[in-house]
């Protein structure tokens, strides 16, 4: 049977903490051959109206210990819009305002049948935070307590959980420029995780004196000042415009997840060119297991993204250094290996659906045909 689960079932199965330790799992098997990942690639294509855009995105990522393939595809109409307070984010919509596609296919890597059918709804929100928490357990000093948030949506929920998980926060101070919104955000996360959650009328009030401060927005202009940076921060971000390259130019160390948006040439991971029928093939397996596949063909290699700020895997390598001293200001860009996170939280959702009897069951056979391909 393939399994249908949706954002109900993610939420009652999926911990932050498994989320974590499964996605470091695949991270580090990058390192040796274990995993695999594709960016995302993403299509626009115009509407009839003169304000958005159709955008069609995919990533894929697969860990052969756990014997998944996962893709993750979304659906959207995207817009850009400038609100009365001059603030600029980047909208989305499925259908009407309100609603969106996303979904996950989980496949098996040992026979290639289909697993599931995830909605990617609040496994995407648990699978950003939980590499927004790899950073902060590696790279936030060990007596971390108190987290700036900015932002106050569903990412800034499970980046506060992520942090809990892997630091002993105990204090929390939130800004948004919508007051009710920071509001409801303390009085929901305070409870829920048994800390004290103050809302702020400023950013920087968010950030001045806190150990941990993270970016949770949707802007398309920075939200983080350089000047409220502080010795021993350790900062993190949701979105890529959220900090400016003074954010960065004042850290100590600055270390993204990984490499996204292009065909990198990348030390962690093996891409063939005219591999087999592939015009581009992302490769897992030792040398020996990737002989089976019938030689590429000569061809002119891409260029790389800048590699400036070194990746997560080089830290787990030793091939660049953390924290060094309790002045460090840490940077950690969680995003990159998309895919991969797919599919070791795909894999982590299905695997306790399936433990716990949760989920619809499909008879594999509707996805299953006779004719060739």
């Amino acid at each position: 049977m393939t399994l249908l689960i949706d954002n109900d079932v993610v939420k009652k199965v999926l911990k932050m903490d498994e989320c974590i330790q499964t996605q470091e799992d695949a991270f580090r098997g990058l390192l040796t051959r274990d995993s695999v990942h594709r960016s995302r690639i993403d299509v626009y294509v115009p509407t009839e109206r003169d304000d958005d855009y159709y955008r069609w995105g995919t990533m894929e990522g697969s860990v052969a210990s756990l014997g998944v393939h996962a893709i993750r595809l979304k659906s959207d109409v995207i817009s850009w819009p400038t609100d009365a307070q001059g603030g600029w984010t980047e909208e989305k919509y499925c259908s009407r305002p309100g609603l969106f596609c996303g979904l996950i296919l989980l496949f098996s890597t040992r026979n290639g049948e289909p697993l599931a059918i995830i909605n990617d709804g609040q496994l995407q929100h648990m699978r950003v935070a939980a590499g927004a928490g790899i950073g902060a357990k590696y790279l936030a000093r060990e007596n971390a307590r108190v987290v700036g948030m900015i932002g106050s949506g569903g990412m800034a929920r499970t980046f506060l959980q992520a942090f809990c998980c892997v630091r002993d926060i105990r204090e929390v101070r939130v800004y948004s420029p919508n007051r009710a919104h920071r509001e409801a955000y303390a009085e929901e996360m305070g409870p829920a995780l048994g800390i004290e959650v103050l809302p702020v009328d400023r950013p920087e009030d968010a950030a001045r004196g806190a150990d941990i401060v993270s970016t949770c927005t949707d802007s398309m202009a920075p939200v983080l000042d350089s000047v409220w940076l502080e010795p021993g921060m350790h900062i993190t971000c949701l979105g890529p415009f959220e900090w400016g390259q003074d954010v960065v130019a004042r850290a100590t160390v600055a270390i993204r997840q990984g490499l996204s948006g292009v065909i990198p040439t990348d030390p962690e991971q093996r891409i063939g060119v005219g591999r087999g029928h592939s015009p581009v093939a992302y490769i897992a397996g030792s040398d020996d297991q990737v002989a089976r596949i019938p030689g590429a063909k000569p061809t002119m290699l891409f260029e790389t993204a800048d590699r400036k700020m070194p990746q997560i895997t080089d830290l787990f390598a030793g091939r660049t250094s953390g924290r060094s001293s309790g002045s460090d200001i840490t940077a950690y860009s969680a995003a990159g290996y998309q895919g991969l996170q797919f599919a070791a939280a795909g894999w982590l959702a299905y695997h306790r659906a399936k433990q716990q009897g949760l989920g619809r069951e499909l008879p594999t056979e509707w996805f299953l045909q006779d004719i060739r391909d």
